[in-house]
């Protein structure tokens, strides 16, 4: 039974919320092969993308908060949809506050490690790429979700492999950089990865979300 079939307001805020959070994602990756291309007038705008987006799925979040409370919808799902939500969120803000630390600080990553760095951030997007179906599917067929978050799993373990591939590249083979330089590269490494780690702790939820809703 959908969720949904009798807020079909909601139901559109969902998915404008959604559709919100793939953009941001999506533009965020180009912005990051922008930085690393030297395209930094390309990527400032890019960068102005996300921020504005971030903007808009917070203001869309809470628009969905405050409807469900006004409302009095879906009383028994309320806390966890927010939860979920909420997280689902938080991959916005990480982008945000990443690539406007990369405008800040301006890392200068070895052209040895721009492929991995290029790779690493293509398995961050991709674990959200798949959370996102998953959490539009829970309101239809929530036995569906279990199948799709397995993705989710297989792309933040490939992007923890992948990053701790970058460290051990950091620290350990590339010579010509200080250890203050090279523990200011680390941060940004971790700040990529933490992407598909916060898509991980979604999927987690949803995961138990979609449990409650066959029992």
């Amino acid at each position: 039974m959908e969720l949904f079939k009798t807020s079909a307001a909601l139901k559109k805020m969902l998915d404008e919320f959604f559709d919100t959070i793939e953009e941001v994602v999506l533009i965020a990756k180009i912005a990051v092969d922008d930085y690393l291309s030297g395209q930094h007038i390309k990527f400032h705008e890019n960068l102005l993308r996300v921020v504005e987006l971030e903007h808009k799925a917070d203001h869309i979040r809470r628009n969905i908060e405050n409807r469900l409370y006004e409302k009095s919808l879906l009383p028994q799902f309320r806390g966890d949809l927010l939860h979920l939500l909420e997280k689902t969120d938080d991959i916005a803000d990480i982008l945000t506050s990443g690539l406007s630390q990369f405008e800040v600080e301006r890392p200068r990553f070895p052209e040895e490690l721009h492929a991995d760095l290029r790779r690493l951030t293509e398995m961050c997007v991709k674990s959200v790429e798949h959370l996102i179906p998953a959490e539009r599917i829970y309101f239809r067929d929530p036995l569906s979700v279990k199948e799709m978050i397995h993705k989710v799993y297989f792309y933040e373990k490939e992007s923890d492999q992948q990053a701790l591939e970058i460290k051990r590249k950091i620290f350990n083979q590339i010579e010509d950089l200080d250890l203050s330089e090279k523990i200011h590269l680390r941060y940004f490494i971790i700040q990529i990865e933490s992407i598909s780690d916060t898509a991980e702790t979604a999927a987690n939820i949803l995961s138990i979300m979609s449990i409650k809703r066959t029992l």
